[in-house]
């Protein structure tokens, strides 16, 4: 009998022995999947958009009116910049919750719900600038803690509450620059406490007791705000183009503090109190004045009896003879 004869190389290993016995559809698998990947349209990349191996989805440019399906757990980079996208609704990214950085920089973006970001408790970048945000609900970012650079540079922002912020005690920069804000309110930056890195130029700076808060932060992180030279009030006439930077504690002496959180608890204790003992006190002035009102007429008519009883009533007619006489 002939043995088996085998190439010059030798014998295959067990190995590709093994693969060669398998089925066909089975070891092409893989390098399928991983083609899937970087291509448009695959199943797991979203629609739309390129993908490519690291978790990279790049949407950019591609006018998408709105934030595109097939998100996954495969995603870490959602570039989704330059494209139409006026408005993020409750959960928009829910489904991407392994998200590090998500960039939506100039999409004419006006308004956020307060729970779009939900579920991305791993993201650590995000761009907003470049669109038209006005304002932003309170509790926008709070699901973000792991945030460390945030971005709101150009929109049309008047006014940034605490509460939209919350507290992001990872962030590390926050771009604010060329929006409307005349000032910073009051707690903005202390949920922030490792902000290293705080631009705010571009911005019309009403140099009055609003601000005293923002001088304050700046004269204790000189070092980080790289831009806080070149910060100038706009308004009022007297201060215009004085640098934020020249105004000490003192100058803001005549403002009016606000109240300690003590004080307040204090006067949202009294305040119902307060109310409940004035309303009693009316009640009770409107009763006395009442009373009195109605003793008065009672003694008024009590006067007029007795007096319409101290008069005679006039009895029948009395004529003397003579008179009648004298009368005929």
């Amino acid at each position: 009998m002939r043995s088996p004869s085998f190439p010059p190389w030798g014998p295959p290993p067990p190995l590709q022995l093994l693969l060669l016995l398998l089925p066909w559809p089975v070891w092409t698998q893989v390098p399928a999947a991983a083609a899937s990947w970087g291509t448009p349209g695959a199943l797991d990349c979203p629609e739309g958009c390129v993908c490519a191996p690291g978790g990279q989805a790049n949407c950019s440019g591609r006018a998408l009116p709105a934030v595109p399906g097939g998100l996954n757990w495969r995603v870490r980079v959602l570039l989704l910049n330059h494209n139409r996208v006026h408005a993020l609704p409750p959960g928009a990214f829910a489904d991407a919750g392994a998200l590090l950085r998500l960039d939506l920089r100039e999409n004419g973006l006006r308004w956020v719900h307060a729970r779009a970001f939900w579920g991305l408790g791993a993201l650590e970048q995000l761009d907003l600038s470049a669109n038209r945000l006005e304002a932003l609900l309170p509790g926008t970012f709070a699901p973000l803690r792991a945030l460390r650079a945030l971005s709101l540079a150009e929109n049309r922002l008047a006014r940034l509450e605490p509460a939209a912020l919350g507290a992001l005690p990872l962030l590390r920069a926050l771009s604010l620059q060329d929006n409307d804000l005349p000032a910073l309110a009051s707690g903005l930056l202390a949920g922030l406490p490792n902000l290293s890195t705080l631009r705010l130029r571009g911005n019309p700076w009403t140099c009055g007791c609003a601000l005293s808060p923002l001088c304050a932060w700046l004269r204790g992180h000189p070092r980080h705000a790289p831009e806080a030279e070149t910060l100038l009030c706009v308004s009022p006439g007297r201060l215009t183009l004085s640098p934020l930077t020249a105004f000490p504690e003192a100058a803001f002496s005549h403002c009016a503090r606000p109240l300690a959180a003590r004080d307040l608890a204090m006067v949202y204790a009294l305040g119902p109190v307060s109310f409940l003992a004035s309303l009693a006190a009316c009640l009770a002035l409107g009763s006395a004045f009442t009373a009195c009102g109605a003793r008065h007429r009672r003694r008024r008519h009590a006067a007029a009896r007795r007096q319409q009883r101290r008069q005679p009533d006039p009895g029948p007619s009395t004529t003397s003879p003579a008179a009648t006489a004298a009368q005929a």
